[in-house]
């Protein structure tokens, strides 16, 4: 098996371990669930780890209802509302349910081969001299 292969084997086992801890993480009764509505807000940086951005963005989340129930990692956040919440929803200047922040896989994706191809043209251009 490849390199590349093992990593993405490797990657996929960490993504379902990181589904599977967000199903298990917090147990609810039927009387918390009544009434609300859930969301994961994630990060491809790590966002939540820096308290001024978690605060901001907590802020932001507030404007539509959304409450902080808990905090997995510093990508990874659990949020809730009231469903009567939506009724305000075409009043906000956010998407009350988007669930990412920050960059995304394809620009950091991107962004990563832009560097990679400069490091190689570097490189080349050195070994000529």
């Amino acid at each position: 098996m490849s390199a590349a292969n093992m990593a993405a084997v490797a990657a996929a086992q960490q993504q379902k371990l990181r589904q599977q801890e967000e199903e298990e993480m917090t147990e609810y009764s039927k009387n918390d669930l009544d009434g609300w509505e859930f969301k994961i807000v994630r990060a491809n940086l790590k966002s939540f780890r820096n308290s001024h951005e978690l605060n901001g963005l907590l802020q932001e989340e507030s404007q539509a209802g959304w409450e902080l129930v808990e905090k997995f990692d510093d990508h990874r956040l659990r949020l809730k509302r009231k469903i009567s919440a939506r009724k305000n929803d075409y009043n906000l200047s956010i998407d009350p349910y988007r669930t990412t922040i920050g960059p995304s896989d394809k620009n950091i994706a991107m962004l990563f081969l832009i560097a990679m191809f400069v490091f190689l043209i570097f490189i080349i251009s050195i070994s000529s001299l």
